[in-house]
């Protein structure tokens, strides 16, 4: 028997491991890491200032121990790694159980109706659907905006391909553009262009500060509404960026539907990065599957979604940008014209 043809030994324990995401979670929650950063190590010293029984944080710490996350330099006392300053950075946050990280991790508990039913459970755990109970919780949300903002993904990646070029296009419509990171880039490397975010009220009032910051607040509307709702009219380019993802069909549908209804008629385009995939590309479960029943069409499949919507896919292909190893997969579109 070759070695290629010998069995695959899986570590199953290591591949049910919950104490360890778990464990992490709460040290984030926590902020057990930022306590030893400030010089706080004695275990009994940060189990009295977070509140928490000596012995059981002892035992969270001493399972992070063996993890390499913390070093126990002496009975008692903890220090973080090298590896551990990960858990200084403002990306951590997604752990932190009392945000958008506490929602995500026990999202997962209702795993298996979602796969019984294809839809999300979400309101099983708590109450009500994902985005109503991001409504009914500004905290949460806010987390939410950061996590999908700078602070969780990092400065987005401004490059992005038309056909044909960016000649002609002076207005674009970020459409469900959270709190404005990517349209911020998207104005900040092209001077000439102005800008509308389209996004819920309370998100699109935290992105003031996103655009200040970049300098380009002046080239800014803020448009605080449901994408679902007719869509400001008229620019040269509709971004769908992280979007689709996060909608079932119909919803994909109704979407880019109001896109195909606000782009400039006989120039307008509409740009889709996120929720399409190439064709042949094996299916993968996702968080925003379980969190909303988002879902990830083929080409094929979402070419037959834009066509119920009045639209054409002009382009489809991998670019630079994203966090993925090929780049990210982004679709062009065109309204169809009028009969």
């Amino acid at each position: 028997m070759s070695p290629m043809d010998e069995p695959v030994k899986l570590d199953f324990e290591a591949l049910t491991d919950l104490r360890t995401p778990w464990c992490l979670h709460v040290v984030v929650t926590l902020r057990i890491a930022e306590q030893v950063a400030a010089g706080r190590t004695a275990i009994a010293d940060l189990a009295e200032a977070t509140g928490c029984d000596a012995d059981a944080l002892a035992c969270v710490l001493g399972h992070l121990t063996t993890k390499g996350v913390f070093a126990e330099p002496e009975p008692g006392r903890v220090a973080l790694t090298d590896a551990a300053q990960w858990l200084l950075e403002p990306s951590a946050s997604f752990l932190d159980l009392s945000g958008i990280g506490g929602r995500m991790a026990h999202s997962w508990s209702t795993l298996l109706t979602y796969v019984m039913t294809g839809r999300p459970a979400y309101h099983e755990i708590f109450g009500r659907p994902f985005w109503e109970d991001l409504a009914a919780n500004p905290g949460v949300a806010a987390s939410f905006d950061a996590l999908m903002g700078p602070a969780g993904h990092g400065s987005p990646d401004p490059r992005l391909e038309l056909t044909g070029g960016w000649e002609g296009v002076r207005a674009v419509v970020d459409v469900g553009g959270g709190t404005g990171a990517f349209l911020a880039e998207l104005l900040r490397a092209r001077p000439a262009l102005a800008g509308t975010l389209v996004d819920l009220p309370g998100t699109v009032a935290r992105a003031v500060e996103t655009f200040t910051a970049a300098g380009v607040a002046d080239r800014v509307t803020l448009a605080g509404q449901s994408f679902f709702d007719p869509l400001p009219a008229g620019a040269d380019l509709y971004l769908l960026n992280k979007v689709l993802n996060d909608w079932p069909d119909g919803e994909t549908t109704a979407i880019l539907r109001r896109c195909a209804e606000a782009a400039r008629p006989g120039g307008g385009r509409i740009v889709i990065m996120g929720g399409v995939s190439p064709d042949g590309v094996p299916r993968r479960l996702t968080p925003e599957m379980v969190l909303v029943g988002g879902r990830t069409s083929t080409v094929t499949e979402f070419t037959e979604l834009a066509r119920r919507a009045g639209l054409r896919v002009v382009a489809a292909g991998h670019q630079p940008g994203g966090h993925a190893p090929g780049g990210r997969f982004v679709v062009e579109c065109r309204p169809e014209p009028a009969a």
